[in-house]
C-alpha cells in the first residue's frame, strides 16, 4: 500500500507586523517622555516608605542643601512673579530677560547676581559653584518674597481662568510647595524654611523623599 505523503507547512512566522508596533511603541513613549531637567543644586533626599506622589502642576519646590536654598517655580507663573520681584526690589527686567527666567527651571542666586544668571547661556548656568543659594535669614529673607510673590502670580493666573470660564471657582487652590532636602542637611536650615512658610500662614506642604523598602 502506498504511503501518503503529508505536505509540510512552514513553521515561519512573518514578524514583520510585530516589529512595526514595536517601534510603534517605542516612538510614542520617546515623543511624549519628559526629560529631567537640570538641577541648580542636585540632592540627595532621605528615604521613605510613603507612595504618596507630588501634583503633576501648581507645585513650587524649595531645594536644600550644603546650607544653600533654591527656587523652582511653575512655568506658568515664573514671568507674574519676576514682574512682582521686579517692582519689589525696583530692579527693571528686559524682555529678553523675562523669557531667560520662564526656560529655567530653578535657580539659587541672590537678587543682585540673578542678571547675571539670566545673561548665561543655559548649560552653563549650573555648572560648578555659580548659584550659592538664595538668601533666607531674617534679616535678608529674599526666598520669604519669591515664596510669597509665586503664590500671587499662581492666585492671579487661576483667578484669570475663573473669569475664562477655563476653571470653576471652587476649584480655585493655593500654590503648592515642596521642600527637597538632602538627607545629611541640618536641621536648623531645614527649620528655617518651614519658618519662612509658616509666617506666611503656608502650614501644609510636602516633603519629597526617596522610596525605601518597607523592610529596610
Amino acid at each position: 500500500m502506498a504511503k501518503v505523503k503529508i505536505s509540510k507547512k512552514s513553521t515561519r512566522i512573518d514578524m514583520t507586523a510585530m516589529c512595526d508596533v514595536a517601534f510603534l511603541l517605542l516612538s510614542f513613549f520617546i515623543m511624549t517622555a519628559t526629560a529631567k531637567q537640570p538641577e541648580p543644586k542636585p540632592v540627595d533626599t532621605p528615604a521613605s516608605t510613603v507612595l504618596e506622589k507630588l501634583p503633576e502642576e501648581g507645585v513650587a519646590t524649595i531645594t536644600i542643601g550644603d546650607k544653600q536654598v533654591f527656587f523652582t517655580i511653575p512655568r506658568d507663573a515664573r514671568k507674574g512673579t519676576l514682574e512682582r520681584i521686579s517692582t519689589e526690589y525696583k530692579i527693571p527686567f528686559s524682555e529678553e530677560e523675562y523669557k531667560a527666567f520662564t526656560s529655567m527651571e530653578g535657580f539659587g542666586v541672590p537678587l543682585n547676581q540673578l542678571k547675571g544668571l539670566l545673561a548665561l547661556e543655559p548649560a552653563k548656568r549650573n555648572e560648578g559653584n555659580l548659584q550659592k543659594g538664595i538668601p533666607y535669614d531674617s534679616v535678608n529673607d529674599q526666598l520669604g518674597n519669591w515664596v510669597k510673590f509665586a503664590r500671587q502670580a499662581h492666585k492671579q493666573l487661576q483667578e484669570e481662568k475663573i473669569q475664562a470660564g477655563e476653571l470653576a471657582p471652587e476649584k480655585l487652590k493655593d500654590l503648592d510647595i515642596a521642600i527637597k532636602g538632602d538627607a545629611k542637611e541640618d536641621y536648623p536650615t531645614v527649620k528655617r524654611v518651614i519658618d519662612i512658610l509658616q509666617e506666611q500662614k503656608k502650614n501644609r506642604f510636602f516633603l519629597v523623599t526617596g522610596l525605601r523598602d518597607e523592610n529596610f
